[in-house]
Order: C-alpha cells, then structure tokens, then sequence
C-alpha cells in the first residue's frame, strides 16, 4: 500500500504546478521537459513509505531518460545500434546517437569533405566519425575507441584506435587517421563495407556503406569487356559544399 508522508504534500502539490507548465509551454523544449519529469518522480518516490514503489520508479525514470535519448539517434545510428545488438550481448556505458564516414576529395577549389554512404577511389581518403552522449557517471575518463572497415570479403582494411577523453554530455569523435583511397593498391573490387566501432572492447555499432572503384578503374574493365551497372560515385562540387570539419558538423547539424 502506498502512503505519502503529510509534510510533503504541500510541496508536492506545487511541483505539480510548476510541472504542468513547463510541459504546455510551447517555450520549453523537450529535453528540459523529460529533465524536469524525472526529477518530479524522483521527488515523488522520495515521499513513498513503499521502497519497492521507489525502485519501480527510479526505473522509469532511467527508461524516460534512454527514451530520450534514442529519440535524438540519426537512423544510421539506430541501425547500427541493431546491427551490434545482434551480435554483441554485453552493452556499453555510453550512448551512440550518431555514426558515418567523411570522405574527402582535393581539387581545384580545395579539398571537399562530406558525409557519405557511397565512397569511390576518385576520393583521396575516407574516416569514420561517432557521436557519443556521455552519462555524468561514465564522464571525466579516459575509454578506447576503436574504429574498423570491414570489406566485401569480410577482411579488415582499417583498424584505427584512439584513446578518447569522455565529458558530458554529447562528443564528436573523428578518427585522426583516414583510410587511403586514391592509387590504394590494397583495396580492389567494388561492394558494401562495414564500419565497426567499439568503446573500451565493447561493439556499439556496425554501419553500412559502399565503395566503388574509380573513373580509371571502371574505363579499364570497359575496355576488358567487363561491364556492370552502378551510379555516380563522384561526388558533385557546389559552392555550398563544406571545406572543413567544423563547417560540415555544423552543416549537418543544421539539417
């Protein structure tokens, strides 16, 4: 049986107020709505005498929280979030909400970076990028993160590790080392690719994306008489393309 103490009725009552407002203020998003919702049940199962009902309700308080957050996940994200949880039962600390890889490609105006599901060989290199939100208790610490590219036949054509700082709250990670495309003699053949990423030796997600060979390389087995269909792997310039990481987070975020 659930029984509220008296003195805390009151107070109650008028975070009951205060909570109905922020949540029909159109002022108010919904980050700060989910944060005051979980600091109310708390409040409210402080003022339980039943410690089983205050379990019960720090728990939705937790699935409020993750809700949250897996809301705000890109659909790259939530794929490969799937695609991990399928393979790996252990889950790590952290929260992914974003996954992909930037491709950069130098010419006559610079060089040009941009997120991608589609890579070639025409592109000088390619790397992958995470976005983390880090939970108070996991932050102020060092975690290895660890970024592969599988390829078509299943090898590994790029293993990068990097030894991250976590602070809270979201994080943009960028591998500081990109995988050569352009004049790649390791890397033949054309089809999807896998990028793994792994936090402190745990899989968090799997990412798919595709490379094709280059012009040169599809004009040679033109003229060998090997012929198949694909698209476009070059990747349009415009002048509202991004130059620089800064620029394309930014850019990305915007969207």
């Amino acid at each position: 049986m659930i029984r509220f103490q008296k003195r805390n009725t009151i107070w109650l009552a008028g975070m009951s107020v205060l909570m109905a407002i922020a949540v029909l203020s159109p002022n108010v998003t919904i980050g700060v709505q989910a944060l005051l919702f979980s600091v109310f049940l708390l409040a409210l199962g402080g003022s339980l005498m039943d410690e089983n009902t205050l379990e019960r309700l720090v728990s939705v308080v937790q699935n409020r929280l993750s809700t949250t957050h897996r809301g705000q996940m890109s659909n790259d994200a939530r794929q490969a979030y799937e695609r991990a949880r399928a393979r790996e039962y252990r889950t790590a600390e952290v929260q992914m909400i974003d996954i992909g890889v930037i491709a950069s490609q130098t010419g006559a105006d610079g060089m040009v970076m941009r997120r991608a599901t589609s890579i070639s060989k025409d592109d000088d290199g390619a790397r992958p990028f995470l976005t983390l939100v880090v939970p108070p208790e996991e932050a102020e610490r060092n975690a290895i993160i660890r970024f592969e590219f599988i390829d078509q036949n299943g090898d590994r054509q790029y293993v990068h590790t990097m030894r991250v700082y976590l602070r809270e709250g979201e994080m943009n990670i960028l591998a500081d080392h990109h995988l050569p495309l352009m004049d790649n003699e390791r890397i033949a053949g054309m089809g999807d690719w896998d990028l793994r990423v792994y936090v402190d030796d745990v899989l968090i997600g799997i990412h798919t994306f595709s490379l094709h060979p280059s012009m040169t390389e599809r004009r040679q087995r033109l003229r060998g008489g090997q012929y198949y269909e694909m698209g476009e792997a070059r990747p349009r310039r415009s002048s509202d393309t991004p130059t620089s990481l800064e620029d394309l987070l930014r850019n990305q975020d915007k969207r």
